[in-house]
């Protein structure tokens, strides 16, 4: 039925035709207005997609600086970002950065960068999936919310904020925020 088929990633400005294909998943989306995020961050430019041995490492590395300066207590915050669409960027120039939260004053030093991820409107759905859900679930935002939802990607990158760390779930789910940098049509 038209309503459960959806697009996807598109074009080299970022988004653009959309190729049309079934939807399977069900979400609930809500566009907030976000106000600036301050991140520490680990880059890894290539390819990512299915690679949880690498998340792991990014994150230990993460972790292994934000550990000793008292950055990990239980409201610590990790995000996923992703600068590029995997439709159209090569797989070696794909850039991602795993970040953690900070506060404002923070400072960063080695391989550990800071940035702010700029704020504004973002359509949010929270899903809990399994490792291998994710683009299915990326791909229900895009092509099953987003062409009837009365907005447009912006340049932003889209994100994910993490909810639970899965090797501590009993089913082994992943508790996640799809973020999508959007603006009115």
């Amino acid at each position: 039925e038209a309503s459960r088929r959806g697009a996807s990633w598109g074009t080299a400005d970022g988004f653009g035709p959309f190729r049309e294909f079934p939807m399977t998943m069900e979400l609930r989306v809500d566009v907030k207005q976000l106000s600036p995020i301050p991140l520490a961050y680990v880059r890894h430019v290539g390819p990512y997609k299915g690679d949880a041995a690498l998340f792991e490492r990014l994150f230990g590395r993460l972790c292994g600086w934000a550990g000793p300066r008292g950055l990990l207590g239980p409201g610590a915050r990790f995000l996923s970002i992703y600068h590029d669409n995997p439709e159209i960027t090569e797989a070696q120039k794909l850039r991602l950065d795993v970040a953690l939260q900070l506060p404002a004053e923070t400072r960063v030093e080695g391989e550990i960068g800071r940035q702010t991820l700029e704020g504004g409107a973002y359509a949010m759905a929270r899903v809990k999936i399994p490792p291998e859900g994710y683009m299915e679930a990326w791909d229900s935002l895009m092509g099953g919310w987003l062409p009837s939802s009365g907005y447009q990607p912006d340049d932003r990158p889209c994100f994910e904020i993490y909810h639970n760390d899965p090797k501590t779930d009993p089913e082994g789910l992943h508790d996640v925020e799809l973020c999508l940098a959007v603006r009115p049509l």
